[in-house]
């Protein structure tokens, strides 16, 4: 199943949810294999080393640092990876109430993490959309 492509329909058609439980985003050293046991949410891997986006509490049992935590808030819409605007649109909205927004795209659906303490302020802004007429 093709992803939706016309950001219009995606910013009308989006229903943000907030999933359960808070995250941190923790660099690390070693390879992805090595942080499995900790059922990470994702792995990304940079130059400087290997960024683990994983529970608080996964990452407090392993004893990892980190300096923030999230709420994590899908998108649920069928967005295409070829559709055109809809990070800067999520993030324009969000910036435009003072909450970052840290954002990673799967197949299916967009991950939005923003501040724990602004997660409902994020959701709410978020959901502004629906209601919005051709909003880019």
């Amino acid at each position: 199943m093709a992803g939706i492509v016309d950001l219009n329909e995606l910013l009308r058609s989006m229903t943000p949810e907030i999933q359960r439980g808070e995250f941190v985003f923790c660099a690390v050293d070693g390879k992805c294999t090595d942080y499995t046991h900790l059922n990470p949410l994702a792995f990304f891997v940079e130059s400087e080393g290997l960024t683990v986006i994983l529970s608080v509490e996964a990452a407090e049992k392993a004893q990892l640092s980190y300096e923030s935590t999230f709420k994590h808030i899908t998108l649920t819409v069928h967005s295409s990876l070829d559709a055109v605007g809809l990070t800067a649109a999520v993030a324009t909205k969000l910036s435009s109430y003072g909450i970052s927004a840290n954002v990673v795209a799967a197949f299916y659906h967009d991950h939005v993490f923003v501040p724990s303490e602004k997660a409902d302020a994020a959701l709410s802004a978020l959901n502004e959309f629906a209601v919005e007429e051709n909003s880019f």
